[in-house]
């Protein structure tokens, strides 16, 4: 991996019991959803914050609230029915956005998430849901939306370009899953890659694709079996004035283990990096031990635009069978990675 100087610096990782606002000298460990909460996504509409996650306790997509991004109250399901071509199992990593608005009426939600697909029990794929309010309920397509042939699709999640108003989703080709045995089913030879894809959509509805998906990031030997979970924001260049830069956050190593970590890579070269994989950063951005040894396995993260907050999760104790819901506000100046 090569070093950038991409700086994004957490400033908080708070306590659910903390209600004091947000402050950048507050690091308070301790997660802001200390129930299972695993996959994490956030969206703020109308300075309130909503937050998704992978299926738990008889709920497809757990949602809940806050007004600070540190207190939550958990409201239930976000999208009761999945789509037909889903078996309903396995509900992971749902990501919410809003469209731009059409004909000056507010754009649409629309919940990208990851599914089983029918007839094929050990592949995952992407089904998209929309609703006309971020509250729900989300109403699943019928259609997948993704589905890789090297293994499936999982861990979407939209994005809206600022720059020239194209609406994106990025997403994991689910190539571990075809693996040949070992860690995540993925570090016996030949291992099987597992690229983040770029898919372009129609901003008008989120769901219709723009031609086919281009690939921006690939697992090498540092990142272990597999990479995934990936969130992307474009944020000014502070260090190259009037020039902006793209940087795709993503996990790597496998989930059930003290080396998964949350990473990132950047593009100065535009969305695509001019056809090129993404430049990973030199080391990952929070591992097990992180936040003064008070993270096991975080990863998971999505980063909101601009790159203000983010949320993650990590585990409780130093099993997966509890993924705690974290919260960091983040900084971000040129392209240096620093993490107080």
């Amino acid at each position: 991996m090569l070093f950038h100087s991409l700086t994004v610096v957490f400033l908080c990782l708070a306590n659910l019991s903390t209600s004091a606002p947000i402050s950048k000298r507050m690091i308070t460990p301790g997660a802001v959803i200390a129930s299972n909460f695993a996959d994490p996504s956030f969206i703020t509409v109308d300075d309130l914050h909503y937050a998704f996650s992978t299926n738990h306790e008889g709920m497809n997509v757990p949602m809940a609230s806050s007004v600070d991004m540190i207190g939550w109250t958990l409201l239930g399901d976000a999208m009761p029915n999945v789509g037909a071509w889903s078996t309903g199992q396995a509900i992971w990593a749902p990501h919410v956005v809003q469209l731009p608005s059409q004909n000056d009426q507010p754009g649409t939600f629309v919940m990208y998430y990851t599914a089983i697909a029918k007839g094929n029990p050990a592949r995952h794929c992407v089904g998209a849901a929309t609703s006309a309010t971020i509250t729900g309920p989300f109403i699943a397509r019928d259609e997948i939306f993704a589905c890789s042939a090297g293994g499936g699709s999982i861990d979407p999640s939209g994005f809206h370009d600022d720059g020239d108003g194209r609406q994106y989703v990025v997403y994991k080709t689910d190539g571990n899953s075809i693996g040949h045995g070992g860690s995540c089913n993925n570090d016996v030879a030949p291992i099987v890659p597992t690229p983040i894809m770029l898919q372009e959509v129609n901003p008008a509805n989120g769901y219709e694709l723009i031609g086919g998906p281009t690939q921006i990031l690939d697992r090498g030997p540092a990142d272990g079996p597999l990479i995934e979970a990936p969130s992307l924001i474009r944020v000014p260049n502070t260090e190259a004035p009037g020039t902006f830069v793209y940087i795709l956050f993503f996990s790597s190593n496998c989930y059930a283990g003290g080396l998964y970590d949350t990473s990132y890579a950047t593009s100065i070269n535009g969305i695509t990096n001019g056809g090129q994989d993404y430049q990973k950063s030199s080391a990952p951005l929070l591992v097990t031990g992180s936040n003064d040894g008070n993270l096991y396995s975080p990863g998971g993260m999505t980063v909101g635009p601009k790159g203000a907050y983010a949320v993650f999760h990590a585990d409780l104790g130093t099993t997966h069978t509890v993924r705690q819901m974290w919260f960091g506000t983040l900084t971000i100046t040129g392209r240096t990675v620093s993490i107080l």
